[in-house]
């Protein structure tokens, strides 16, 4: 049997670990005054306890042993040279014994007279029972007086002294006032510990609550910067907040969280002016750029269109190759110069788009560029209507089926689905290929990124196709997501704000 090994920590409750740091330094305070309170009460009560018996020590040696004297020897004026022996009067009362006043009288270790000053005022002779005569019998003459349970008759403070008889006389004040006395003590000593934890609990509580709200306040402001998009344009913080002037360690966080914040601003609005630049830059570029492609182009084929037996067989081909590059760079210049715009906000086209209608024919358009591939539709028997930009909505659609055709062999199956869902009109694109990397899914839709660095080349892909998708269907208010199972083939779904007066 293999023994458990000690982890040398002590196991925190689980309702510990949930509480609020609020909840713990409040307990935490309510505890130490707990504590306090119960240090401070026990030793008041230890220490009126024993002052009162320190004065009842004192009431015993005065007392000497004179009644327990008075038990043997009545009315005897001398008792073991403590002076004059008490006198019993004619109603058998003893004049100067306080009332509970306990003597005893022990000849060799047998207890040969006990008796107890009773409320009248009189004797009352006792039979001590074994227990009460074992703790008689602990009394020694010259030692401290010691407390002891007189069974039958109570707790005890007891004396003893030797007699002039050879025997021990021991005399015994009753503690039950003592007992008393503390016990009224320890009443009002809870009441009032009570009432001090019932208003400490409540300052504590409201000290607590006070000194944490900063961090409250810290925890809301980090919840919404952790809600925002950083990586969209024009992201703003909270501003600070009023520190006070304390210096606390929940000012110094707050002081040190807000420069943290400060400084994401300054950076963000960094980034967001190098954005800014960069678009431009692209925009203007990819603008520069088209003239002198298009003239470039236009040569080309215009030299390819002359006689081409008196060209030699080099230049010919020097000239297609140039017509291909030049169209090649004239599409990415337009999907940078589209993403450029995209990028600024500027407004698409807005108007009745039949969506059935434009899947029917990119899907047309694609069995005509790929027929060694399955395509299959499947469409409503109603139209479906959306508002936006035809143009590019046809260019999402045909980048989408292109991806399905670029991207799996020959003899996949391509299925083009529209159908409408609460508020919005769904387009997907499923083909049974080989399907997409996970480790490539989540940035597929990044720009430059491609799925099969080699086919991209070889097609000529840029990177650009599916982030321009993304692109117009968001400016659309829609949304643009992948779904691919490695061997499974893979699902690209669009969807897109139904148009008011459309069917729901």
């Amino acid at each position: 049997m293999v023994a458990a090994r000690s982890s040398g920590r002590t196991r925190v409750p689980r309702w510990w670990r949930a509480a609020t740091l609020r909840g713990r330094l409040t307990v935490g305070m309510v505890l130490v005054l707990l504590v306090a309170c119960a240090v401070l009460g026990v030793t008041s009560e230890l220490f009126v306890r024993g002052v009162l018996l320190r004065q009842l020590d004192a009431q015993l040696v005065a007392a000497g042993s004179r009644y327990s004297v008075s038990l043997e020897h009545p009315g005897d004026p001398g008792a073991a040279g403590t002076g004059p022996g008490p006198q019993h009067d004619a109603d058998d009362s003893i004049p100067g014994q306080s009332v509970g006043t306990l003597g005893v009288r022990v000849v060799k270790g047998k207890v040969t007279e006990a008796a107890v000053v009773t409320d009248a005022g009189t004797n009352r002779s006792l039979t001590l029972s074994p227990a009460a005569t074992t703790v008689i019998r602990s009394v020694r003459p010259g030692a401290a007086p010691i407390s002891g349970d007189v069974t039958g008759v109570g707790d005890y403070r007891l004396r003893a002294v030797q007699g002039r008889d050879g025997d021990i006389q021991i005399t015994g004040l009753p503690l039950h006032p003592i007992n008393e006395t503390v016990a009224e003590l320890f009443t009002l000593d809870a009441v009032l510990f009570a009432l001090l934890l019932a208003i400490g609990g409540g300052a504590a509580a409201l000290v607590v609550r006070r000194n944490l709200r900063p961090l409250q306040q810290l925890t809301r402001t980090a919840l919404d910067v952790s809600e925002q998009e950083l990586t969209e344009a024009e992201t703003s913080f909270p501003t600070a907040m009023p520190v006070g002037g304390s210096g606390s360690e929940v000012d110094q966080l707050n002081i040190a969280f807000h420069r943290m914040l400060d400084r994401i601003q300054q950076a963000l609005n960094e980034r967001d002016l190098t954005e800014a630049r960069l678009r431009r830059f692209v925009a203007d570029a990819s603008h520069e750029l088209r003239t002198p492609l298009s003239t470039i182009r236009a040569h080309a084929e215009y030299a390819s269109t002359t006689d081409q037996d008196q060209l030699p067989e080099a230049t010919v081909n020097a000239l297609a190759r140039i017509t291909a590059a030049t169209g090649r760079m004239s599409t990415l210049v337009a999907d940078l110069l589209l993403l450029a715009r995209l990028d600024a906000g500027r407004p698409l086209a807005r108007e009745p788009v039949d969506l059935t209608r434009l899947v029917l024919d990119a899907v047309a358009d694609a069995h005509a560029a790929a027929q060694d591939h399955v395509w299959k539709l499947d469409l409503p028997e109603e139209s479906v209507m959306v508002d936006g930009d035809g143009e590019r909505l046809h260019q999402v659609l045909a980048n989408l089926l292109a991806n399905a055709r670029t991207h799996t062999p020959a003899g996949t199956t391509v299925t083009a689905q529209v159908r409408v869902v609460p508020g919005f009109a769904e387009v997907s694109v499923t083909d049974d290929g080989p399907g997409i990397p996970a480790g490539l899914q989540p940035t597929i839709f990044d720009r430059f990124s491609r799925g099969d660095t080699s086919r991209s080349r070889a097609h000529g892909s840029s990177g650009l196709g599916l982030a321009i998708a993304r692109s117009i269907v968001a400016s659309h208010g829609g949304s643009l997501s992948v779904s691919s199972t490695r061997g499974e083939g893979t699902v690209f779904t669009m969807q897109l704000p139904i148009a008011p007066d459309q069917p729901r």
